[in-house]
């Protein structure tokens, strides 16, 4: 039996009768939505939460240039330039995961570190929320980049960014968000 509508007028809600897990590990959980949009038509949708994670535009003390991890991604089978980033803790500041992930990925620890935006990549299908920081300087720790997350780590110049994106060098909707951002506001203006 379909529940009651809510008297307050929101008439475009989606109303969500029951959701069902199918599988739920550390780092996902997929399930099963019954969902009856406005016009009373009703559907089944597979509903994907994942972990909040934070990744970092680390740019160096002229910015200039931003630091970048080379890596590969199997479930596409390809390469790409990715900024730094992971999972946030459930225990954990999203900053200092953010910072974390940057010196553990790479080698270089953040100077500073400022929430820049939230966005959700598959907000249809999915909620994943991403925080999105700008790290502004960075010391070099003297160890290497964990070889599990790049290939190479590499300081690569803001004008350059949009060639590497018309080249499929970037393809990540994060990275692409967080450098576009930083390119639209953040970037130093021509005198």
């Amino acid at each position: 039996m379909a529940k009651p509508r809510p008297s307050t007028p929101e008439p475009t809600r989606w109303i969500i009768h029951d959701e069902r897990v199918i599988d739920d590990t550390r780092r996902l959980q997929l399930s099963i939505a019954q969902v009856e949009l406005p016009d009373g038509v009703h559907f089944e949708q597979y509903v994907l939460r994942m972990p909040k994670a934070a990744m970092t535009v680390l740019l160096d003390d002229e910015r200039e240039r931003v630091l970048m991890i080379w890596r590969h991604r199997f479930v596409p089978d390809c390469w790409t330039w990715e900024l730094p980033g992971g999972y946030v803790d459930s225990d954990e500041d999203p900053a200092i995961t953010a910072a974390r992930e940057v010196e553990e990925e790479t080698g270089w620890r953040p100077r500073s570190m400022t929430l820049l935006s939230r966005f959700q990549p598959l907000i249809g299908s999915a909620d994943f929320e991403n925080l999105l920081f700008l790290g502004e300087g960075a010391e070099d720790t003297g160890q290497p980049a964990d070889i599990n997350e790049a290939a190479r780590v590499e300081w690569i110049t803001l004008d350059s960014v949009r060639d590497r994106i018309a080249r499929n060098e970037i393809i990540g909707a994060g990275t692409q968000i967080g450098l576009l951002h930083i390119l639209a506001f953040h970037a130093p203006q021509p005198h």
